[in-house]
């Protein structure tokens, strides 16, 4: 049982001194004043506002591994220079770089997190195993999606030929990684998602038959698209399209569907996504990082496009924390909208219920109701925070304030603003030693 604390549902009511009871994985009751039951654990709530657990919906956990590179360039420039460094990485290094990655994510009051890893060296170890260890671990939802890159430079695309597989042995993998770890059930830890790369660095095949399997197998589908203008004008010399278009003319837009950063879209992109219910991850410190512009939230939120908040690989946004995103999707979208454009509680329903719509677990996730699972963060806002009236602009205007619980299904992750379930210590240090591991590996490429 939580009590005393600012309850913000998402899904319509606040509580100002509210309550939420939790038995076993499952919340049962939500509302003001004291919990209806008396036996169990208390949680005093007192000076924190009580949020779902927050969703990321895209992200790249191996690349914790190679955070601090290519600083200043831009997407392009900035994938040729890691593809080297990456082409070398092995299980450990995934093992570590998730490790860390996940729990620096816990403790920013992440309690789903999706991962698109899409390069996969030869004679590695199980990169895509090594990443779903580590989620078990940290004792946080895990939904990865089996990536792939088939489009070398030989064949017009973006990525060293090296570090390419075939069609069939993409297709293959896929499935197995399917078969062997997808868990369709509602309380679900692991779901796994169909994940090409992105347009210039995937054969419209491999596009095509990624989908088949998808819908095939019951599992959704992931990618990058209009991230960056030279993506656009690489697309419309390839395919005489705009990326959405694109996506469009091969059947890659649909509610089981969700798309990373989507910054440059025209108005008749905006329209088509929210006609079909595909999905965004919107990523705004990596897009700042990286010079790749503001992507068009604002406009799909009014047109009714699920939109969710992501953090990107952190080598494209370091150390970003997930509730930090908040605040960037709300400043950059004011400077570029004016100071209506998003409020806070839509940014909080983008890192909550949006994220869920994205990753289809809207059902079970993103609010806090009876008969949702028991993801909750509990957020301290008293103390300097305590200066603004509104815990939640409180929240999502400022710095990330610390985090005095978070549950993933009604178990403790996060207590304390430490991270419990791996030693806190101990996942930094994992993830020290992945980075010193890759770069080793690297020597002979870089």
């Amino acid at each position: 049982m939580i009590e005393n604390a600012h309850v913000v549902t998402v899904s319509g009511e606040e509580y100002p001194d509210g309550h939420i009871v939790i038995e076993g994985d499952r919340i049962t009751a939500v509302g003001p004043g004291k919990a209806p039951v008396q036996d169990g654990e208390r949680i005093d709530g007192a000076g924190c506002l009580a949020t779902p657990g927050l969703v990321n919906a895209h992200h790249h956990l191996y690349q914790w591994a190679s955070q601090g590179m290519a600083v200043d360039s831009t997407l392009f420039d900035w994938l040729t220079t890691l593809y080297k460094p990456w082409s070398t990485m092995d299980a450990e290094v995934v093992a570590g770089a998730a490790t860390a990655g996940l729990g620096w994510l816990a403790k920013s009051g992440c309690t789903t997190s999706a991962d698109h890893h899409y390069l996969f060296p030869k004679g590695r170890g199980d990169l895509f195993a090594a990443g779903i260890e580590a989620a078990r671990e940290v004792g946080v939802r895990f939904h990865p999606c089996r990536g792939s890159m088939d489009r070398g430079e030989s064949q017009g695309g973006l990525p060293p030929d090296e570090v390419v597989e075939d069609l069939d042995t993409v297709l293959a993998e896929t499935e197995a990684a399917i078969d062997r770890y997808h868990d369709p059930s509602p309380g679900s830890m692991l779901r796994v998602g169909v994940g090409p790369c992105s347009p210039f660095s995937v054969t419209r095949e491999l596009m095509v038959e990624s989908a088949r399997l998808a819908r095939g197998k019951g599992v959704r589908l992931h990618t990058h698209l209009a991230e960056t203008l030279d993506e656009e004008e690489h697309t419309t010399e390839q395919f005489g399209m705009t990326p959405a278009e694109y996506m469009d003319s091969i059947g890659w837009l649909g509610p089981d569907v969700w798309l990373a950063h989507c910054v440059h879209l025209r108005d008749t992109d905006v329209k088509r996504l929210a006609e079909t219910g595909t999905g965004t991850a919107h990523c705004p410190s990596s897009n700042a990082r990286l010079g790749a512009g503001i992507a068009r939230v604002a406009d799909l939120l009014k047109e009714g496009a699920p939109v969710g908040l992501g953090v990107d690989g952190p080598a494209s946004a370091e150390f970003v924390p997930l509730a930090g995103e908040l605040r960037q999707a709300i400043y950059l979208q004011r400077a570029r909208y004016g100071p209506t454009a998003l409020t806070a509680r839509q940014a909080l329903e983008m890192a909550t219920l949006g994220g869920a719509r994205c990753l289809g677990r809207d059902a079970d996730l993103g609010t806090l109701e009876p008969g949702k699972l028991a993801d909750v963060a509990l957020w301290r806002v008293d103390g300097f925070r305590a200066a603004v009236d509104d815990p939640v602009v409180a929240f999502a205007f400022g710095p990330v304030p610390p985090l005095a619980r978070l549950l993933v299904g009604g178990r403790t992750v996060v207590d304390a603003d430490t991270l419990v379930t791996v030693p806190q210590d101990e996942a930094a240090r994992r993830g020290a030693d992945a980075h010193r591991r890759l770069l080793q590996l690297a020597e002979g490429v870089l």
